[in-house]
């Protein structure tokens, strides 16, 4: 490997601009498909037990998701900044608190996600080869792998995402029509118990008589926003995107929409195919599906389906991920050598080490599923936080307002601590000078959010019910999840000493 020292004499490396609109919007579906689309229908199907009510579940969850690629859609639009949530979150509200949001990725909900599904992938392919490996090993090779590509350069790492995810689209294609054409009607009535299964079915019961249902539908979506999870990760490589004001809010609605479709035609047909009751009996209704359809060879056939679609799923993270890292690292709140860019493949080498290390580590340590567990009301904390990012953005390119502005460097100046906008942002990197804080006037013509402020505003509040609602029902993971945010209250004010020195 090169050295990443850079002659005096020579230009500083840049993030190169290598992906086009078909790699955004392969990044944005790779980020959200993994193998919970595999496995989830048969969760969401023990909280609703019709087929009415599956399927609304599932294309409510959708709609949600939607709403949410037209927020970052719009944020992308007036942020095409390397770092995505991390860039809005800073220039919203505070360093602080894009660092936290960093911090919280690093350590927890980026790193132990990819472990697990490091792990995943590794059964699937253990049990598809019977090769003589343990899955942590093969996780770890899988990780190695992944790190190597992408420190090859934005191009290696986006073609072998973009191949990944057309391999993932023709399983799932695959399975939804091995259920729909493929089994035999008479194979479908008699897996179907009588009086529950079929999408002709009535939704008997239903009703907003009794507050029972809606709890009931609360607790179904919670898996199913889960499965939909993962938009926001696209926003962290628009530093190499090729005219990301456009392209990337393009990615991002063109990427959700696609996977709403995918994933109610798989409901759809696993509800046709196995009924309410086989459904819910199942935790591979996929496998079972596809078991009906072709015999032994269909389900074998869908493991490596599920297995290619969790490798992706490592290969998105590992080419996103680490540019919120880079960015950190540019604005003096992390080790300067995780800023630094390779001179000949221009992507950051160390970033990518960094998260490949950690989440080879947290594999072998075994504890990631206690993991995530920590972190999911911190996860739904950002989605809220960040979504309220377009409130404060509409307004500051609004000049006849005065916004209050978070105290810190170069802000709070003006009367009585209002300043007159365009507001001052922080600094992109050490030792540069703050900026205006406008978007160009196509900004919002390019992306902007339906139904704003009420569709925004219902996106918030979604995302806080889950926070309280896991609060909730998992006091103990949320309390740790908490701390470990908090713990990076002291490690931002290091970094900011550290680098001040």
């Amino acid at each position: 490997m090169e050295s990443l020292n850079v002659s005096p004499t020579e230009p500083a490396p840049t993030l190169a601009r290598r992906l086009g609109l078909f790699d955004a919007t392969m990044i944005v579906m790779g980020g959200i498909i993994g193998s919970g689309i595999f496995m989830n229908p048969s969760v969401v199907v023990r909280y609703v037990t019709t087929p009415f009510l599956i399927l609304f579940v599932w294309a409510l969850g959708g709609l949600i998701a939607l709403t949410a690629a037209f927020i970052w859609a719009e944020l992308a639009a007036l942020r095409p900044e390397v770092g995505g949530q991390y860039a809005y979150l800073r220039d919203a509200y505070h360093p602080l608190i894009a660092f936290l949001y960093g911090w919280g990725l690093l350590l927890v909900i980026q790193t132990g996600g990819m472990a697990a599904v490091a792990v995943t992938f590794a059964r699937y392919f253990l049990e598809l080869t019977n090769v003589p490996l343990s899955d942590s090993m093969v996780a770890v090779l899988a990780l190695s792998s992944l790190t190597v590509i992408n420190c090859l350069g934005v191009r290696a790492g986006s073609t072998v995402q973009s191949l990944l995810m057309v391999l993932k689209i023709i399983a799932i294609v695959a399975l939804i029509v091995c259920g729909l054409f493929v089994i035999a009607p008479a194979t479908v009535k008699s897996a179907n118990p009588a009086g529950s299964s079929g999408i002709g079915a009535v939704a008997g019961g239903f009703g907003f008589s009794s507050l029972n249902y809606l709890t009931v539908i609360g607790a179904a979506m919670v898996p199913v926003l889960f499965a939909y999870g993962g938009w926001q990760t696209a926003s962290f490589v628009s530093g190499e995107i090729r005219e990301p004001r456009k392209n990337l809010p393009r990615a991002l609605i063109i990427g959700v929409t696609g996977v709403v479709v995918l994933y109610v035609a798989v409901n759809f047909v696993c509800v046709y195919a196995l009924g309410v009751s086989g459904l819910a009996n199942t935790t591979t209704p996929a496998s079972d599906v596809m078991r009906l359809a072709l015999g032994e060879s269909g389900a074998r056939a869908i493991a490596a389906g599920i297995a290619i679609s969790t490798l992706g799923f490592l290969s998105q993270g590992m080419l996103t991920a680490p540019r919120v890292y880079f960015a950190m690292a540019e604005d003096g709140l992390f080790f300067k050598s995780v800023g630094k860019l390779h001179p000949k493949t221009q992507v950051p080498i160390l970033a990518i080490v960094l998260q490949g290390l950690l989440a080879i580590a947290i594999t072998l340590w075994g504890k990631y599923e206690q993991i995530l567990n920590y972190v999911v009301s911190v996860d739904f904390i950002f989605f809220g936080a960040t979504a309220l990012c377009i409130f404060i953005f509409r307004r500051r390119t609004n000049p006849s307002i005065f916004l209050p502005l978070p105290l810190g460097e170069g802000r709070g100046e003006g009367l009585g601590g209002r300043a007159l906008h365009p507001p001052l942002i922080p600094p992109k990197g050490r030792g540069k000078k703050l900026v205006p804080a406008t978007a160009p006037n196509d900004a919002r013509a390019i992306a902007s959010v339906p139904g704003h402020p009420v569709t925004t505003g219902l996106f918030v509040a979604i995302c806080w019910l889950v926070v309280i609602n896991t609060i909730y029902r998992f006091p103990e993971n949320t309390l740790i999840g908490l701390g470990i945010l908090l713990a990076g209250i002291p490690a931002f004010y290091f970094w900011r000493w550290r680098n001040k020195k």
